[in-house]
């Protein structure tokens, strides 16, 4: 099914040979910064891998928590994707244009919802149509609505509340996937009015550290990342990020790595950096 190395991951090859197979379903994950001056949904109308839907996580998302793109509620979820065509026996091929930014979000939010068969394609759809693999333009054709029956993992996300008690005790490590910058408060969020920092205890494991050319580093690499940014791989870990996105990145290395107890921070510093009273760290991490 994936590739030997990484149970969770599919490249390029395997996917372009089974392309267009009954029960092979291809999700188009991107989503992009403001300051990557780039729009998916646009992007996704002119040029996408063949029969690719589009699963746009500033929609499929519970909107009225203030916060960017939180998890849907399991309804809306199965709602969603039942009207792309896709149910929870698919096998789900995830990709976004870079490779390794959004798309582990949406495998993560699949795999909680209960489709066993998520995987991430190896490489972004930039690098996809720069090898001259196949793709698919002019109109996107209609898909035919079917049942996504969801069953829900309650243990893989981390509420607020629930990782104030995890601050305020250190029992669980924090993994914060933002670059060195932010994580120690040289350099500004992108949203505004936002303080900037870590939360006390946090270790910093940047998303851009697990992969090299959008394709995650093999598991030896993985290891020496971790091990590097101070993350004991035979304890629990609680991933965080911006907004929750790049925060799967950290879960899907850590999974590939066979590391079970993680969970993520779905407000992240979206959440907790933008509250006027939660404690804050700036500077480097000492060990």
């Amino acid at each position: 099914m994936s590739d030997k190395a990484n149970q969770f991951i599919v490249s390029y090859d395997w996917l372009q040979q089974r392309l267009g197979q009954t029960g092979i379903r291809v999700v188009d994950a991107s989503w992009y910064l403001p300051a990557q001056n780039r729009n998916a949904i646009s992007e996704f109308a002119i040029a996408r891998i063949p029969n690719a839907v589009h699963f746009d996580i500033d929609s499929i998302a519970d909107l009225t928590t203030g916060l960017p793109h939180s998890l849907p509620s399991q309804e809306m979820f199965a709602a969603r994707v039942g009207a792309m065509g896709i149910s929870e026996t698919d096998t789900i091929i995830i990709y976004d244009g870079l490779g390794m930014f959004s798309a582990p979000r949406v495998w993560w939010m699949f795999r909680i919802f209960g489709a066993k068969n998520t995987y991430v394609l190896n490489g972004g759809f930039d690098q996809w149509q720069a090898e001259g693999r196949p793709v698919e333009t002019g109109a996107i054709a209609a898909v035919n609505p079917v049942l996504f029956m969801p069953t829900v993992n309650e243990l893989a996300t981390v509420n607020f509340d629930t990782m104030m008690q995890i601050v305020q005790s250190g029992s669980v490590q924090i993994a914060d996937a933002r670059g060195v910058g932010r994580f120690e408060g040289r350099e500004p969020e992108p949203r505004a009015g936002m303080r900037g920092g870590h939360m006390p205890g946090a270790l910093n494991v940047p998303y851009s550290a697990l992969s090299t050319n959008g394709q995650l580093k093999s598991s030896s690499e993985l290891r020496q990342v971790f091990e590097a940014a101070g993350v004991d791989l035979d304890k629990p870990v609680v991933t965080s990020c911006g907004s929750g996105v790049t925060a799967a990145v950290i879960t899907l290395a850590l999974q590939s790595l066979g590391h079970r107890y993680n969970m993520l921070y779905d407000g992240s510093w979206s959440e907790w950096g933008a509250k006027p009273d939660t404690p804050i760290k700036t500077g480097p991490v000492f060990r």
